[in-house]
C-alpha cells in the first residue's frame, strides 16, 4: 500500500517544524534560527541549526539537512512512508492508502523487501507460539512461568520457533519469500553441502526492533539443558542490522526515557521486559554485548542521564566499568545501582511489588565515584592504603575522562569529600593525566607529520578553468533564487521572476543547476512561491543537498552587535534588486566570457576569409556586449 497524495500534502501542511525536531533535541532561539548539539554527532559546539521560516534543518558537523519529513528519516533510521506514518500519528492525521501499482511494487528496494521479510518472520513465531500445540506447551509456558502477561508478551512481540529444521523456510516460500532474501535476513543457513534450514529452531524468540518499531533481527533462547548448545543465539549483522547501533527495547521505552530525562541500561532482553512489567518503562539493553559509543549517542537523542543496573556480581560489575567510562566521554550523567549478590534486574523485580522496586531504584542509585569505591574496595571494608591510592587513581581516571571543565571540578570536590583527601591532591593528579593525554595527542599529530613528510609531494592544485568559476556564478543565482526568489524587485516582478526572465535564453554548464532553476521556473509559472521544501525529498537527494547547502541558515548577525561594537555592517538582503541585478550581470558576464574564448578558438581553426569575417564580426559583437556588462558592474575597462 502507498500513502495517498492527499494525506502527504496534509501532513506536510500541518508540520511544524520546530516542533518536530524539539522531541529530539534540546533547540535554543538564536535570532530567527534555532540552534542545537548535533543529534547525528557528537560534538561539543553547536553546529544543528533550524529555520523555521524555510522549514528546513542544516547539521554542519555530518553535512545532512533537509525538511522535517528528511529529520525524522535520518534520526529514526527509517524510510519515507514511515516517516510520513510518524509525522501523521504526531498530529493525529489518518492515513489514505493506496493500492500500489506492480511498477512501484517491483520498485521496491532490497532494505523494504528485507523488512517485510523481517516483520513476517516475527508475525510467524508468533503465530507458532500462541497457536501451536508445541508452542504454546513450551514457550508460553516459560514466558508464564517468568511472570510474563499476556499484553507484556504480545508488547514485545515475543514468539516461538518449532522444533523443525525448516518451519520457517517452509512457511516463508508458500507466501512468495525468496531463499535469498531469507539468507540475507539472516532467517536461514545453507551449509557446505548446499542444504538450507532455518537459523532459529526450538527457541523462544525475542523480536529485536529500531527505534521506529521495525523488526530488525531476533535473539532467541533454548530451553533445552544441552550444555553444548548455545543458551541464546542471534542474528547475523544484515543491512538494516548492526548490533553496535542499537538498543534493545529503545523502541518501546524512548517516550519514557523523554519523559522521565532518564535512561536506565540493563544486560539481557527478560531485564528489560520484567521492568516494564514492574512500571519502569524508561529501560533499554546493550543485549549481552559491550556497551558502544554508537548505542550511547542513541541514548543521548532522548536524555544525557544514564543509570546502569548491574547483578550483584563484583567481578562482573569490575569487567564493565570501561561503559561507565565511555558514558562519562560521551558527556552524559551516569549512575549506577547494585542488586543484592545472587539478584539480577529480572529476578528482583518479581520478587517485590512495582512500588517497592521503583523506590529501590532510586533510593540506591549512586553517583559513579561511590559506585566505583564501594565495588573497588568491597563496600569500604578493604580499604588500606594500598587500596585506597588505586581507588584515587581508578576514580581521578574516569574524571579525566569528562569533557566539561566544570563537572570535573565538581566530582573532584566529591571524591576529595568521600576518599578524605585533600581537593589540591585530587587535582594536582587529574591535571598530571590531561597533561599526559595532550602529549599524547601531539605526539599522535607528530607521528601523523612525519608520516605525511616522506610521501611524495602532492601536485600543485591546478588553475581555476573557466567552466571551474563558471559553476560558482551559476551557483550563486540559483542561490539568489532559492533564498529571495519571492521577495519584491520592483513593483511588477519579484525577485525570482526578475532572474528567470533575464536568464530565460542562458544555458547553464551544471546539470543539476539548470534542472533546479527549471523547477523554480515551474513553481513561479504555476503562481506558486519558492519554498525549500518544494526542492527537498528523497525523491531528488541530488536537488535537496544542493538546495540545503545554497540555504542561508548559519551565518547571520547577533542581536545588539551594532550597539555593542558600533560596527556597521552591510548584508545583500538589505538591498535585494541591486544584489540580484549584480548576479545576473556577474552570470552574463562569465557566459560572454566563455563564448568569446570559443569564438577566438574557432578563429584559430578557421579555414576561409568569409568564416573569418564572421568570426571578427562576432567577437565584436561579443566583446561590446562585454564592455557593457563590464560598465553596468562598474568595473574599470583597461585600453
Amino acid at each position: 500500500m502507498a500513502i495517498s497524495d492527499a494525506t502527504i500534502q496534509e501532513i506536510k501542511n500541518r508540520i511544524d517544524i520546530v516542533d518536530v525536531i524539539g522531541d529530539f533535541v534540546s533547540l535554543k532561539k538564536v535570532g530567527s534560527n534555532y540552534r542545537a548539539l548535533s543529534p547525528f554527532t557528537n560534538e561539543k559546539t553547536p553546529s544543528f541549526y533550524v529555520s523555521p521560516s524555510k522549514e528546513i534543518f542544516k547539521c554542519f558537523s555530518s553535512g545532512k539537512g533537509g525538511d522535517a519529513i528528511t529529520f525524522v528519516m535520518e534520526v529514526e533510521g527509517i524510510n519515507y512512508i514511515e516517516a510520513l506514518k510518524y509525522l501523521a500519528d504526531k498530529y493525529g492525521i489518518e492515513v489514505e492508502e493506496e493500492e500500489m501499482t506492480d511498477e512501484q511494487i517491483q520498485a521496491q528496494n532490497k532494505r523494504d523487501s528485507l523488512f517485510i521479510v523481517l516483520n513476517f518472520a516475527a508475525e510467524y513465531f508468533k503465530e507458532t507460539l500462541f497457536n501451536s500445540d508445541e508452542g504454546k506447551s513450551i514457550g508460553l509456558s516459560y514466558f508464564k512461568e517468568r511472570g510474563f502477561t499476556e499484553a507484556t508478551i504480545k508488547k514485545f512481540d515475543l514468539g516461538y520457533t518449532l522444533d523443525q529444521w525448516d518451519g520457517l523456510l517452509k512457511a516463508a516460500t508458500a507466501k512468495g519469500h525468496t531463499e535469498e532474501m531469507l539468507l540475507n535476513a539472516g532467517l536461514i543457513l545453507k551449509n557446505d553441502n548446499g542444504k538450507i534450514y532455518d537459523r532459529f529452531r526450538s527457541r523462544v524468540v525475542f523480536p529485536i526492533h529500531n527505534v521506529a518499531g521495525k523488526v530488525i533481527a531476533f535473539g532467541a533462547r533454548t530451553l533445552r539443558k544441552d550444555k553444548k548448545e548455545p543458551k541464546y543465539i542471534n542474528s547475523p549483522e544484515t543491512e538494516v542490522y548492526h548490533k553496535s547501533d542499537i538498543l534493545y527495547g529503545i523502541h518501546q521505552a524512548r517516550q519514557a526515557i523523554r519523559n522521565q530525562e532518564l535512561c536506565y541500561l540493563v544486560e539481557g532482553y527478560t531485564d528489560v521486559i520484567s521492568l516494564h512489567q514492574a512500571g519502569v518503562e524508561n529501560v533499554v539493553a546493550s543485549s549481552g554485548t559491550s556497551l558502544t559509543k554508537e548505542q550511547i549517542q542513541l541514548i543521548s537523542r532522548y536524555t544525557k542521564n544514564i543509570t546502569v543496573l548491574y547483578d550483584g556480581d563484583a567481578a562482573g560489575i569490575k569487567a564493565s566499568f570501561r561503559g561507565i567510562d565511555m558514558i562519562l566521554e560521551h558527556d552524559l550523567n551516569v549512575k549506577a545501582v547494585v542488586f543484592p549478590e545472587g539478584e539480577d534486574p529480572d529476578s528482583y523485580s518479581r520478587s517485590m511489588s512495582s512500588d517497592a522496586f521503583q523506590d529501590y531504584l532510586k533510593v540506591n542509585a549512586q553517583d559513579f565515584i561511590t559506585f566505583k569505591t564501594n565495588i573497588l574496595t568491597d563496600g569500604g571494608k578493604q580499604i588500606d592504603p594500598a587500596s585506597k591510592v588505586n581507588v584515587i587513581r581508578e576514580v581521578i581516571q574516569s574524571i579525566s575522562l569528562i569533557p566539561d571543565g566544570i563537572k570535573r571540578s565538581v566530582y573532584i570536590q566529591s571524591c576529595a569529600n568521600q576518599l578524605e583527601i585533600e581537593e589540591q591532591v585530587l587535582l594536582s593528579e587529574l591535571n598530571k593525566i590531561l597533561i599526559g593525554k595532550q602529549r599524547k595527542d601531539r605526539q599522535a599529530e607528530q607521528r601523523a607529520q612525519e608520516v605525511q613528510d616522506i610521501l611524495p609531494e602532492p601536485e600543485a592544485p591546478k588553475q581555476a578553468t573557466v567552466q571551474d568559476t563558471t559553476f560558482y556564478v551559476e551557483r550563486e543565482s540559483l542561490r539568489m533564487l532559492i533564498n529571495y526568489g519571492n521577495e519584491g524587485y520592483d513593483e511588477e516582478l519579484s525577485i525570482a521572476e526578475f532572474i528567470l526572465q533575464e536568464i530565460e535564453s542562458i544555458n547553464f554548464d551544471n546539470d543539476l543547476i539548470e534542472e533546479t532553476i527549471h523547477k523554480a521556473a515551474e513553481i513561479v509559472s504555476s503562481g506558486e512561491q519558492i519554498k525549500a521544501d518544494r526542492f527537498i525529498g528523497p525523491q531528488h537527494p541530488r536537488m535537496s543537498q544542493l538546495v540545503i547547502d545554497l540555504l542561508e541558515m548559519k551565518y547571520f548577525v547577533s542581536e545588539g552587535w551594532e550597539e555593542r561594537h558600533r560596527i556597521s555592517t552591510m548584508h545583500e538582503s538589505e538591498d535585494l534588486p541591486l544584489a540580484a541585478f549584480k548576479i545576473v550581470l556577474r552570470l552574463k558576464r562569465k557566459k560572454l566570457e566563455v563564448l568569446i574564448r570559443q569564438n577566438d578558438e574557432n578563429l584559430k581553426t578557421s579555414q576561409t576569409p568569409e568564416e573569418q569575417d564572421e568570426l571578427l564580426k562576432m567577437k565584436m559583437h561579443l566583446k561590446a556586449l562585454f564592455d557593457e556588462v563590464n560598465t553596468e558592474l562598474g568595473t574599470v575597462i583597461s585600453g
